[in-house]
């Protein structure tokens, strides 16, 4: 059953699918209930559910409505949402923990400093809190696999820049809102670039073309320029040194 704050809502998207939606911001109960609702409702493999995907706070399944009937898939999608709590319900087994090594300030992660002093934190500290704590992968989006990974500290809900960042490169990982974005490609910005890994969140040629999923976590473990630098040399499956761990 779900708790009395906690009323999921469903409706549909064109006549492309369903969305069922746990939470109006983005919270830590809203992620966790989408990323266990959708890898529920995939365990069910219903035939009329072409794929799933999920968000910040929503489970999203690709149906043909023109095909199949919106309101009997809602009363399904129903039954499944009052099975339990969501927002306490445990994530899904076999996932990923990845060690992903990165340099934090100096000239490859150069606002570091700034970041700190927004979150009122000295630079040790900051590094010591983006290096000790796992983060979850909330959802991909804006650029193909790349991870928004959450949810850091409450001093870490640090605004966005004013203005934009011109190029930041790709490996890059940039703080905002309490979040960390794991760069995918260059792009600009209006999050600061405090860390900077070799670790390559698309890889084309892979059979594992993603290789971060919701619910997955991630641990950063600070390293030097010249690390860095030894793995850029000898990283041509884009792991970029990190190690992988399967969490039961």
């Amino acid at each position: 059953m779900q708790t009395a704050s906690f009323v999921p809502s469903i409706r549909s998207v064109g006549l492309n699918g369903l969305l069922v939606t746990f939470g109006e911001r983005a919270t830590d109960a809203a992620n966790r209930a989408a990323i266990a609702f959708r890898a529920e409702v995939d365990s069910l493999a219903w035939p009329e559910i072409a794929e799933s995907s999920s968000t910040l706070v929503s489970a999203f399944f690709r149906v043909d409505l023109a095909e199949h009937d919106f309101e009997g898939l809602r009363d399904r999608l129903n039954a499944v949402l009052a099975s339990k709590d969501w927002t306490t319900t445990a994530l899904p087994s076999n996932r990923t923990l990845w060690t992903i090594p990165a340099v934090f300030g100096g000239p490859r992660a150069p606002q570091l400093a700034e970041a700190a002093e927004a979150a009122c934190l000295s630079v040790a500290q900051a590094e010591a809190a983006l290096t000790s704590t796992r983060l979850r992968v909330l959802t991909l989006g804006f650029a193909p696999g790349q991870p928004y990974l959450g949810t850091l500290g409450e001093e870490w809900n640090i605004p966005r820049q004013v203005g934009l960042s011109p190029n930041i490169p790709a490996g890059a990982l940039v703080a905002a809102v309490r979040q960390i974005c794991l760069f995918t490609k260059d792009t600009p910005t209006g999050w600061r670039h405090v860390g900077q890994s070799a670790f390559a969140c698309f890889r084309p040629s892979s059979t594992t073309p993603f290789p971060l999923a919701p619910g997955d976590e991630v641990q950063f473990t600070a390293i030097t320029d010249q690390e860095l630098a030894r793995i850029e040399a000898h990283n041509a499956d884009g792991a970029g040194g990190a190690l992988r761990e399967v969490l039961e």
